[in-house]
């Protein structure tokens, strides 16, 4: 199990399109993949669970990614939020 605190740096957070992003990168990988804000962990392969985080720019959240491929899927989904969804500002 691999675990990496991450921040939200995109303009509008997790809003649809990001989260949507966000889903279709982590439906990639077998590993079970999470993002926890608070004491609140959702599936990150989930689009309702993901907008239920309401994670908006500065959020922190932590990442936690366990499975055979969780080396993988950790590194590009982190890439993925560090580069702002691939949006611009």
């Amino acid at each position: 199990m691999l675990q990496k605190t991450i921040i939200i740096q995109n303009t509008l957070g997790l809003h649809a399109r990001a989260s949507a992003k966000l889903v279709n990168l982590a439906n990639k990988f077998l590993s079970k993949i999470e993002l926890c804000r608070d004491d609140e962990c959702i599936n990150a392969k989930s689009i309702m669970g993901i907008m239920l985080l309401a994670a908006s720019k500065g959020s922190v959240l932590n990442l936690i990614v366990d499975g055979k491929d969780e080396k993988k899927a950790l590194k590009e989904i982190v890439a993925l939020i560090e580069n702002k969804f691939n949006e611009k500002d």
